[in-house]
Formats: C-alpha cells, sequence, structure tokens
C-alpha cells in the first residue's frame, strides 16, 4: 500500500517534470518554483507554486501544465495554488537548472554571497571581496561581457554580448 507521503512525493516529481513555459529546457522542480503536493482527499491534490515574480506571465500556462500532468495520472481534481512566501528567487534554481540554462545559451543568475532577505540592487551582485561579479559567456565562459539592454525576451531575463566571442546571450537576472 502506498502511504500518503510516498504518494505526495510522486505526485511532486511529477509536477515538477513539467517543463517551463518560457524556457522549456529547464523543468519547474529545477526552477524552483514547485513547493509541495498535498492529499485533499480522494482523487484530490493542491500544488503549491510560486511564481517567479508576482506578475509573472507563465504562471497559468504552468498551472494548467502541471493539472494536465496529474489528470494524466490519474487524479482528478487538481488545485494549484499560488503562494508568495517565502518568496522565489533566483538562488531556488537547482544546480542542474544552471547547467541546463548555461548548455542552452543563457547565462544562468550568479550566486548571491549572502543569506537572509534579498535586496533590490540595480547593479552587478558583488563578491565576498566587494567587486562585481561578473556575467560569464554561456558559449565562451569569458567574463568581459556588456549590458545591451535590461530586458530580452522575457522580464527576468537581460540581453547581453561577450565582448571576446562577440556572441550575444540571454543573462537569467537576480532575484
Amino acid at each position: 500500500m502506498v502511504t500518503a507521503t510516498a504518494l505526495e512525493a510522486e505526485l511532486l516529481e511529477l509536477a515538477g517534470s513539467v517543463p517551463d513555459p518560457e524556457l522549456p529546457v529547464i523543468t519547474l522542480r529545477e526552477l524552483g518554483v514547485v513547493r509541495a503536493v498535498h492529499i485533499r482527499g480522494a482523487d484530490s491534490v493542491e500544488v503549491e507554486l510560486t511564481p517567479t515574480y508576482t506578475g509573472c506571465p507563465a504562471v497559468e500556462a504552468m498551472s494548467l501544465d502541471i493539472e494536465r500532468v496529474l489528470h494524466d495520472h490519474g487524479v482528478r481534481e487538481v488545485t494549484v495554488r499560488r503562494v508568495l512566501t517565502p518568496a522565489w528567487s533566483t538562488d531556488d534554481i537547482s544546480a542542474e537548472g544552471r547547467r541546463k540554462l548555461r548548455e542552452f545559451g543563457i547565462a544562468p543568475p550568479r550566486e548571491r554571497h549572502a543569506s537572509g532577505p534579498v535586496s533590490l540592487e540595480l547593479g552587478p551582485t558583488r563578491t565576498t571581496d566587494g567587486e562585481p561579479d561578473p556575467v560569464r559567456c554561456p558559449h565562451c565562459g569569458s567574463a568581459d561581457t556588456e549590458l545591451l539592454s535590461r530586458f530580452s525576451s522575457t522580464a527576468c531575463k537581460a540581453l547581453r554580448r561577450c565582448l571576446s566571442c562577440r556572441e550575444p546571450f540571454d543573462h537569467f537576472k537576480e532575484l
């Protein structure tokens, strides 16, 4: 017999396997937005989903895709609830998700070097010695890059160019 906890873990894995609609190279689990699955009754579950930011237009597509995957697995009633606390941050992206972004040609968000609340900074993140943490080119690895636009194909990405290989690339902005 499958316990409720084991079933929740299985359904969490299924919900997390859904590709991100804007970045289909990574899953919602790798992005860190699927937080939990709770069994609410016979054939009824609730999924906790935290958007990357409050106005994220992809949340509706994420919710529908999660519902579809769980319905296909035999769950009759699926409720996807938006959870805003704790807020999502780019620190929630898994190492595997960061690797996949880089391989896809998108510079992953830089690692934050502080714990606690996320401060809003419009400039580059800083290393432990206070120096700006460079955005590395996902194509050649060079730290010699420049910002072309604060926004790219989605609000969560910026458009940059490598000054070494001259290739443009998206950079997943830090939050």
